[in-house]
């Protein structure tokens, strides 16, 4: 059974062991029997509103013994953030609980004063000109600090529109990206994990794939879902499969049931898919032409993204003009590139970004070669045999395949 095979137990509780004020059946009976066992229990929530203390006042009058030590809010999780990240003001978008976990943190709420952060969250009583504050006071130069992202929660009868919808009318108000503390971010389960002892077995048991799931295999543990049926996920690596399905938390006692062994992959789950370009550019000399990037130090092909309304080809002309200042003319198309371990791209904002990218093998047709672009260190044509020892790993594959004489499979 699937209680046996771990020590602690991270567990959701909206749409795991209560929808608004009713239980769901069986979770009383089986979070006394985690218990018994002796099992290490923790209940991380994504909504923001109820202090920690109320949670467990709440789950006390359910019949669900809850420690508040034992709940872990997302609003909870935020005021340690700040508090580790030294942020001593915020303004607040969200309840009177999330104002009162970041007070006992020792960050001053303020209304008035210019914040050093603005932390959104959800409440019923939000309006339009909270959003209009929180906007002008990002515009002015405090951090964006979400909650969490979520889209929706269950209720009684259907979903309710959950903090991230508020987190993204700030987000249009403002274009900027905020940090994001709740699940499936890490802050919140590092938090959940540096509470528990060391080297236990720990699973996570939720009903959402997307926050539940996602959150727990970015933190390396494994997933049970509560549903009815599993999702279906077109790929199997997709970090929202959970590794085990049940319909109720008694299921957990169920003999028989086994889990999928999850092993992080070396890549981050990618928030996006998008097309790239790059360049196989070769001299008179047969010497490949290779550009050492600001953003990571590291000698590479020339690469870009495609841009709205511009096909590949455009793309890649486009990019060598711009950076280094040569007018190519493309030849063929060397290959399609889409293994995330080699195409997914980690930004400084934090976004992670899987690449689609069609390496193009191209002549010189004009212009000077230069390296005076801010986002270029150096920019030099090398020998193929006679490579930079810190050539991005996917790259000398690439030139293989140009190398090689034939348009590659659309395979990798």
């Amino acid at each position: 059974m699937l209680a046996e095979q771990f020590d602690a137990f991270l567990l959701d509780l909206d749409g795991v062991v209560y929808i608004g004020a009713e239980l769901l059946p069986g979770a009383a009976e089986a979070l006394g029997r985690l218990r018994e066992a002796g099992k290490a229990i923790r209940f991380l929530t994504n909504d923001p509103r109820p202090t920690r203390s109320e949670l467990a006042e709440r789950l006390a009058g359910l019949g669900v013994e809850a420690r508040a030590d034992e709940v872990i809010t997302c609003g909870w999780a935020t005021a340690e953030f700040l508090r580790r990240e030294g942020v001593r003001s915020v303004f607040v978008v969200g309840s009177a609980g999330l104002r009162a976990e970041l007070e006992q943190a020792g960050i001053a709420v303020v209304d008035r004063e210019r914040p050093e952060a603005v932390v959104v969250g959800a409440d019923e009583h939000l309006g339009y000109l909270d959003i209009l504050r929180a906007s002008r006071l990002i515009h002015q130069g405090a951090r964006f600090v979400a909650v969490n992202v979520d889209g929706a929660f269950p209720v009684p009868g259907g979903l309710a529109p959950a903090t991230g919808a508020v987190v993204s009318a700030v987000q249009a108000a403002t274009g900027r990206r905020p940090i994001v503390v709740g699940k499936p971010s890490l802050p919140m389960f590092e938090l959940a994990l540096a509470s528990l002892p060391g080297r236990q077995r720990v699973v996570m048991v939720g009903d959402t794939p997307e926050s539940d799931v996602l959150g727990a295999h970015q933190a390396g543990i494994p997933a049970i879902l509560v549903a009815e049926e599993p999702p279906r996920y077109p790929t199997a690596g997709d970090f929202r499969n959970p590794d085990a399905c049940i319909r109720t938390l008694l299921d957990l006692f169920e003999p028989g049931r086994s889990i999928r062994q999850w092993t992080r992959p070396s890549h981050p789950w990618p928030e996006r898919v998008a097309p790239g370009v790059a360049a196989v550019v070769l001299d008179g000399d047969g010497r490949v032409l290779l550009v050492k990037r600001a953003d990571n130090g590291r000698w590479g092909l020339p690469m870009g993204q495609v841009e709205r309304g511009e096909t590949v080809a455009e793309a890649v002309a486009r990019e060598l003009r711009e950076e280094v200042g040569l007018e190519v003319r493309v030849l063929r198309l060397v290959g399609v590139y889409s293994e995330p371990a080699s195409q997914v791209f980690v930004y400084p904002s934090g976004e992670a970004v899987q690449f689609v990218t069609c390496c193009l093998l191209c002549e010189i047709s004009g212009g000077a070669l230069r390296a005076d672009d801010a986002e270029i260190l150096d920019a030099a044509f090398f020998p193929p045999d006679a490579l930079p020892d810190d050539l991005l790993s996917m790259h000398p594959r690439w030139l293989a395949d140009a190398l090689a004489g034939q348009t590659a499979a659309f395979v990798r």
